[in-house]
């Protein structure tokens, strides 16, 4: 038998991927290749910038028998490196060298025997100007959390999608309630007016589960925003509109884990993408595994390599293949749809050696983009392990930025709660203030009185309005960056439950009664609430000293906290009353900050307080007073 050239590399590209003994059987297998049929089902990402930082791409290719085919490109300043073949022949991934002059489209072909037998057009855009050097969110920010299924229903056409599992069912708190990104485009104005700068999204990928997907936390395809949402294009609108208006879109980035029903699922690229391949062995959730220096090595691993739940397989980031395409994967969505920041979820559960590689990386793409990891702990030292620049009891590298304020926010609502005591009430935020310098940087750290995973806020403070208050100017003024969950700048309640705790914000779906967008229906509770936010949000916009200064604190007296941020010539001090009278405030105290500053304005009743006089002020309060 004649066998031409092409024939005999094909046979080689079998041989080395197969470790098979016995040649013939792979002899047999390659023949057979010959005449199976090509389909290119995805290729990821599916298009590229040109000039980025480094020239270095990696392209995911699946599809029916992609494997036998060999990938040619002749496109000046762009060479193929290599090509990777896995045991599954429905996946090559190639490695290619981008040159940063080279823009616009080529070809890739697939080629067996010198056939063509598929083709990619393949688009490397032009990058905005400006983009590495984009500037994510900082403290001068307020991050805008919102769950968008429950925000607001801006097209009800895409509900519920044919070729999707789960259909609306605005009745059913745990199902899903018609929420677009349309929704939130119609409502910039408010969020504008209300004084939020940033804007970030619970995950707006596709989130194909049968049940329970509203959420948006088990992905079922990385590149592609949900249809029930809206699609690219409008996600990229939104940031577009949003920049206009001086805000930014922060997204909701999952490292850890897919949705079950995420195509891979279905043709896995490798046993070793998902951890423990591929079988349910739940996580062991005990975040302090990662610094245990007695834990055993298994409980070690369950924490990281364990599923959060059945529904959510475990990514493997150990697997070059699968690190790369997510790193990928992050790039492109800053780089498509112009972003400002990530949020990255259950970041402790990811391995670290990964999320050391993939904070570097996206530092070097993006030097001044602001990133901020969720690690749920309230003990300062396990936050501050993340942080870039922080101090750790091993030699790991970090490069992300920020990091969820998880103890402050217990500290917060424990302090407002508790019985002022030596070692309990206020006091409580004054400590985990107090622990700042394990950070690498504390005023980057974002400040939150609650989330999409906890109770709100109104309802953990026994749903008073004077605890409200108190919280949302601490939040509002102590050092960080502060992020309000949607519907707290209303006092929603809650009980401790996802689908009401993330029930639908009021006026967001025709025929609602209460639109607490134009203010129509609010009770008085709801309306003092959104005011008091409007105006100290609109206040915080504009004073350099609470979004750059510095911050100064005294001791707790007598159930009292006073701190002072400063900037320059800018000063603003904050008194917390947490007792249930009225308290004065002997200013001469502080003398060695306020110096020869002779007043205070309250920026809420526009009141002069004269420096040289005590100051009273009333039981469970917050007072701020510009220092002139």
């Amino acid at each position: 038998m004649n066998i031409s050239v092409a024939l005999i590399d094909h046979l080689s590209i079998c041989f080395m991927k197969n470790n098979i003994k016995h040649k013939i059987s792979i002899v047999l297998t390659c023949f057979m290749a010959n005449a199976l049929a090509y389909e290119i089902e995805h290729l990821e990402p599916p298009f590229w910038w040109a000039g980025m930082e480094t020239g270095q791409l990696q392209l995911m290719v699946h599809g029916k028998n992609i494997s036998y085919l060999q990938p040619e490109i002749d496109q000046e300043g762009v060479e193929i490196v290599s090509v990777n073949r896995s045991k599954n022949n429905n996946y090559l991934f190639i490695d290619l060298s981008i040159k940063e002059t080279v823009k616009g489209n080529f070809d890739i072909l697939f080629t067996r025997l010198g056939k063509v037998e598929a083709e990619y057009e393949y688009v490397l855009h032009e990058r905005r100007k400006g983009s590495r050097d984009r500037n994510g969110f900082d403290p001068s920010d307020v991050i805008y959390l919102i769950t968008p299924d429950r925000y607001a229903n801006g097209n009800p056409n895409n509900d519920s999608i044919s070729d999707l599992k789960e259909r609306v069912e605005r009745k059913n708190k745990d199902g899903r309630h018609g929420g677009d990104i349309q929704g939130i485009i119609d409502r910039l104005d408010y969020l504008e007016q209300m004084g939020f700068t940033q804007i970030w999204l619970n995950p707006v990928l596709e989130n194909d589960q049968r049940t329970y997907s509203y959420h948006g936390y088990s992905t079922t395809d990385y590149y592609k925003i949900d249809k029930r949402y809206g699609d690219n294009e409008l996600y990229r609108q939104l940031s577009k509109k949003a920049r206009e208006r001086d805000m930014g879109i922060i997204k909701d980035l999952i490292l850890n884990h897919i949705g079950s029903e995420h195509w891979w699922m279905k043709d896995l690229p490798s046993k070793d993408w998902i951890n423990n391949k591929g079988k349910f062995i739940r996580s062991n959730h005990i975040h302090e595994s990662v610094h245990d220096p007695h834990i055993t090595r298994s409980e070690k691993d369950l924490f990281t390599d364990g599923w959060f739940v059945k529904t959510m397989p475990d990514l493997n980031q150990r697997n070059e293949l699968l690190a790369t395409y997510l790193i990928q994967n992050s790039i492109w969505w800053i780089e498509y749809a112009d972003l400002s920041g990530f949020r990255i979820d259950t970041y402790p559960y990811v391995d670290k050696g990964f999320l050391s590689i993939w904070s570097e990386r996206i530092a070097l793409e993006y030097p001044n983009f602001n990133f901020v990891g969720e690690e749920w702990s309230i003990n300062p030292t396990m936050v501050s392990y993340w942080q870039k620049g922080s101090s750790r009891h091993d030699d790991y590298s970090s490069s992300i930025p920020s990091m969820m304020d998880f103890p402050l926010q217990d500290a917060l609502v424990n302090g407002l709660l508790g019985k002022e005591s030596w070692n309990s009430g206020i006091g409580d935020l004054f400590r985990v203030l107090a622990n700042d310098f394990q950070y690498g940087d504390p005023y980057n750290l974002v400040v939150f009185a609650g989330n999409h995973d906890m109770t709100r806020i109104y309802s953990q403070l026994d749903e008073r309005m004077d605890l409200y208050k108190m919280a949302m100017t601490i939040i509002s003024t102590v050092r960080g960056i502060p992020q309000i969950y949607y519907g707290t700048e209303i006092a929603m309640p809650s009980r401790d439950d996802h689908g009401e705790l993330r029930k639908d914000f009021p006026g967001g779906w025709i025929g609602d009664e209460v639109n607490a967008f134009t203010g129509h229906g609010l009770d008085v509770k709801e309306f003092e609430a959104q005011n008091f936010l409007k105006t100290l949000l609109n206040w915080r916009k504009k004073n350099l000293a609470v979004t750059k200064g510095d911050l100064i604190h005294y001791p707790v007296e007598d159930g009292v906290y006073v701190y002072f941020r400063r900037h320059e010539e800018e000063m603003v001090m904050v008194i917390i009353n947490n007792n249930d009278r009225h308290k004065t405030v002997y200013t001469d105290h502080f003398n060695e900050t306020i110096r020869d500053r002779t007043k205070g304005v309250n920026i809420m009743k526009d009141r002069v307080h004269y420096l040289s006089r005590d100051i009273d002020i009333p039981g469970k309060s917050a007072m701020i007073l510009e220092i002139h």
